[in-house]
Formats: C-alpha cells, sequence, structure tokens
C-alpha cells in the first residue's frame, strides 16, 4: 500500500516547535490555562506527555504517519468543563503561534484544518451539553 503524501509541506519537527510554543502559551492563559491543568496536571512531565500526544495527532492528521490512537471528540465532550466559548480562544491562540512559527503558507494551511477540526469539536460540546430533548442549534 502507498503511503498518502502530506497534506501540506510540513515537518515533524516543524510540528513539535509549534505544539509546544503553544502548550507554553496555554498553560499562561487564563481561559485556557485553569481547563487544561485540570486534566493534564501540573507538572512539566504532565505537560510533555500531553504534548507528545498531541504531536502525534497532528502528525498523523497532516503527515498520515499514524502513531496515534485516541478519539479526541469523545474526551472534549466527556470532560465537562470545555466550553463552546473555549474553542475561539484556542484556535486564536493557535493561529498566532502558527503564524510565529512557520512559513505563511504552511501556517495557512495548518490554520484551516485547525479550524474544521475545532469546528467540529465546539459542535460536538455544544451537543453533549443540550439535554436530550432541545432542538439542535445549527449555527
Amino acid at each position: 500500500m502507498t503511503a498518502l503524501p502530506p497534506r501540506f509541506p510540513l515537518t515533524p519537527d516543524q510540528i513539535d516547535r509549534v505544539v509546544a510554543a503553544f502548550y507554553a502559551r496555554v498553560r499562561r492563559d487564563p481561559a485556557l490555562g485553569p481547563v487544561f491543568r485540570a486534566h493534564v496536571g501540573e507538572s512539566d512531565a504532565a505537560w510533555a506527555a500531553h504534548e507528545d500526544k498531541i504531536a502525534r495527532f497532528w502528525k498523523n492528521a497532516i503527515l498520515h504517519e499514524g502513531g496515534y490512537d485516541g478519539r479526541p471528540m469523545a474526551v472534549h465532550r466527556a470532560a465537562g468543563d470545555v466550553a463552546p466559548e473555549h474553542f475561539p480562544v484556542w484556535l486564536g491562540l493557535f493561529d498566532e503561534i502558527l503564524a510565529q512559527n512557520l512559513p505563511p503558507q504552511s501556517a495557512l494551511a495548518w490554520s484551516a484544518l485547525a479550524h474544521r477540526i475545532g469546528g467540529s469539536f465546539r459542535m460536538g460540546v455544544e451537543d453533549a451539553r443540550r439535554p436530550a430533548d432541545a432542538v439542535p442549534r445549527l449555527g
């Protein structure tokens, strides 16, 4: 079987750098930091493990490397303290980090993918919070 080509030009090292820079910012962010700390923990080792897991997610999504077998939608839905309003903050910080660390075309391509994924997660979180008998919000 032929391996799929990357979605766009990026290296594993670039992905690792972006993920590390992003989580350094998240840890200091007043809205996102407490939510992530509640799930990741406080120790540098816990954050390093989380960053490695998320880097594997992106390497699979962009480079088709495999190595990630999580269920991120289920995790975000089940977290309980992840709110729909967190996603614009998350994506805004992510876009800043991409622009600071990558060539413009790669940053734009990764941003577009992150926004598609983030939009799906936001809708999943909204759906998980909606009462069973409520009509879904479609916009």
